[in-house]
């Protein structure tokens, strides 16, 4: 009797012809959403094997389902993904680490430069018909203080990109890296003495909040707050304050704590800010890693060979479950 076909549900937004031919192979019988609802999710998860994941994430994964015995999330997040539910059922989950590094790092360092030298400010004035060539005051990067927030793979590319321009740079994380190449400081020394903020550390119960209203109050006056992390790592009404009366002289925001930012959100008008649609790491080669490493994962799974990238601590040995 031959093995069936193993059945994998693609949730990523895309056409299905798009998704069968980045995720269907010998082997696999592709399964894909007819309508983008958690309704369809759930109607469809009893009868599959594996899971592709939602990058956007519209769709969430929060259960198992009886045969689902691995989950793969085409992102380095897992913010679609109920960990704790999955883990229960002992189904390992991997992400794409480290795909989108180099993206998210030279995110901060182009946004760090958009502030610094008011490049949309400009823009705006001279499609107004101004010409306001140094009444903006834009300031050089060199020589600035930058202190990283974070250092796990991109704080480390971020710092030395920074580094690369000329700044002194420090970092805060939860661990100390002897090997990073900036200097460990304090988070409260870090704060009080950066040009330069740069937020880039994961989400988690000890960062929720991180940059409170107390923090935000202790930052170098004027300082510019880069967020390529998560926007919960940031208490947003205090950052909004702190924009207002100067304290933060400017910021650059990827991520906000509802996505997308809400037409109502006070972000939109506060000043001095840069919004980005969550796309710091949305490049064509971020992109490429993502599905290279996916497909990587799913082609171990056909062949019986452990997985890698697990993020909760399941085994990667992936067993079927018929």
């Amino acid at each position: 009797m031959s093995t069936p076909p193993w059945r994998v549900l693609a949730l990523p937004p895309l056409p299905a012809e798009v998704l069968l031919s980045l995720f269907g192979s010998e082997g696999v019988e592709l399964v894909t959403p007819a309508e983008r609802t958690q309704d369809e999710v759930a109607r469809l998860l009893p009868d599959v094997d594996v899971v592709v994941g939602d990058w956007s994430p519209s769709l969430r994964v929060v259960e198992a389902g009886p045969r689902v015995c691995f989950v793969q999330q085409p992102s380095v997040g897992t913010d679609g993904i109920d960990l704790e539910s999955l883990s229960a059922a002992g189904v390992p989950v991997s992400n794409c680490a480290g795909a989108n590094t180099i993206s998210v790092a030279e995110w901060c360092v182009s946004a760090t430069l958009a502030l610094l030298r008011r490049t949309v400010e400009g823009d705006a004035s001279v499609r107004r018909g101004e010409w306001p060539q140094t009444a903006l005051g834009g300031r050089e990067l060199s020589g600035s203080k930058v202190g990283i927030v974070g250092m796990g793979p991109i704080g480390r590319r971020a710092a030395t990109l920074f580094g690369a321009f000329g700044c002194d740079v420090s970092y805060w994380s939860r661990s100390r890296h002897d090997d990073a190449p900036a200097t460990y400081a304090e988070l409260d020394d870090l704060l009080a003495s950066s040009d330069v903020l740069v937020i880039v550390i994961a989400l988690g119960p000890l960062t929720r909040g991180l940059l409170s209203a107390e923090r935000l109050a202790a930052v170098k006056p004027g300082v510019l707050l880069v967020n390529g992390a998560r926007g919960e790592v940031v208490d947003e009404p205090a950052l909004i304050a702190a924009l207002v009366s100067g304290q933060v002289g400017a910021a650059a925001l990827d991520v906000f704590s509802t996505e997308p930012l809400p037409a109502s959100s006070a972000l939109r008008e506060a000043p001095n800010v840069l919004l980005s649609p969550h796309m710091a790491g949305s490049t064509v080669q971020a992109a490429m890693r993502i599905v290279g490493q996916s497909t990587a994962n799913l082609r171990r799974v056909l062949a019986g060979e452990p997985v890698v990238d697990v993020v909760n601590g399941i085994s990667p040995v992936v067993r079927r479950r018929l």
